[in-house]
């Protein structure tokens, strides 16, 4: 016969119960009205103005934006790193300002490139400590930190200590030390910092293969276009502290009904390249091999006024395409900032 419940033990449970109801009942991660101001009177400066956006558990989404668009202030308003002035973060359904040690229970955090490692400990010490503190018994786990070593091509470095690591290498082992521990919601800055091409594209699948395994959740903040274009699913961009895109990368990706165009021809000269710049949104001249090529954005009405432009100026044509837009070209077009800066 088992002992009755104490008052405590029963509170615990209940309060478990809700978490779990609350973490099926909605998003892994939920914003609503983040706002955080900086100085006070005529100086002061609102980095997040009124940001809301919410992550499904199991993607991996792009928090994007060029430099001061407040993509920052806005991740470490989440993590409790800042007190925002005002809205609301849930973390798996708990309010992560009411009960923080609860909420963060489920997160961890990659932040500035490699300084999360202690550089004295060595790589599979820094996977055990990591593991350690978010109080999972890291030998439970060994044959987890195991894979993870051998599928990010650290299995070979896991004795030695991270201070003698390549930068591109401890890049490696601050991303393990996050994926190592049994976190559902993780956060990583610039996860392919410093990492060559092989490498990258190593991190990218495995970084899918986790959060596919898992139902994990990660919310990457990256520079690199084409990192972001791979692994994510979803965008949010910020300009000016807000929020002026969110969409899944394909949306972005199609552009509505615009497309670039690219015709090449011998018979372009400066006074028809400024006629088509007055008349049309001319995003490119390149001028090589006797030839000009000339990029112009518009939809499929202006392609055909394009066309009887150049027919009225008797261009003879080499060449018409169709430029397919990346992520990086959206990024500019939606923010005039360059997302490398």
């Amino acid at each position: 016969m088992s002992s009755p419940q104490t008052p405590v033990a029963r509170e615990r449970e209940v309060d478990r119960a809700t978490d779990a109801a609350a973490a099926d009942a909605e998003p892994a991660l939920v914003v609503e009205g983040l706002t955080k101001r900086f100085g006070s009177g005529d100086e002061a400066v609102t980095a997040v103005d009124d940001v809301s956006f919410a992550v499904e558990q199991g993607s991996v989404v792009g928090l994007l934006g060029p430099n001061g668009a407040g993509k920052t202030t806005t991740i470490k308003s989440i993590l409790g790193m800042i007190l925002p002035d005002a809205g609301s973060v849930r973390i798996q359904g708990i309010d992560v300002y009411d009960r923080p040690r609860e909420a963060y229970a489920h997160v961890d955090a990659m932040l500035e490139g490699a300084r999360n490692d202690y550089w004295r400990l060595t790589v599979r010490e820094n996977l055990r400590y990591f593991t350690t503190i978010k109080g999972v018994d890291p030998d439970s786990i060994a044959d987890r930190h195991d894979r993870l070593l051998e599928k990010l091509d650290l299995a070979d470095k896991a004795d030695e200590p991270v201070r003698s690591l390549s930068r591109g290498m401890k890049q490696k082992v601050s991303l393990a030390s996050v994926l190592a521990s049994e976190a559902d919601v993780v956060f990583l800055d610039e996860p392919t910092l410093g990492l060559d091409v092989e490498s990258s594209l190593t991190l990218r699948r495995e970084l899918r293969r986790i959060v596919a395994e898992r139902d994990m959740t990660a919310i990457v903040s990256s520079h690199d276009m084409d990192v972001v274009e791979d692994i994510c699913d979803r965008v949010v961009i910020m300009n000016e502290g807000r929020v002026i895109a969110d969409d899944t990368v394909p949306n972005l990706l199609s552009g509505g009904d615009s497309h670039t165009y690219r015709v090449t021809s011998p018979d372009f000269d400066e006074r028809l390249v400024a006629t088509l710049r007055a008349d049309f949104d001319v995003v490119g001249v390149d001028r090589r091999n006797g030839a000009t090529r000339v990029e112009v954005a518009t939809d499929s009405e202006g392609f055909y006024a394009l066309a009887a432009t150049l027919r009225d100026n008797d261009v003879r044509l080499d060449a018409v395409n169709t430029v397919q837009a990346d992520l990086e070209d959206i990024f500019v077009s939606l923010t005039g900032g360059d997302p490398r800066e």
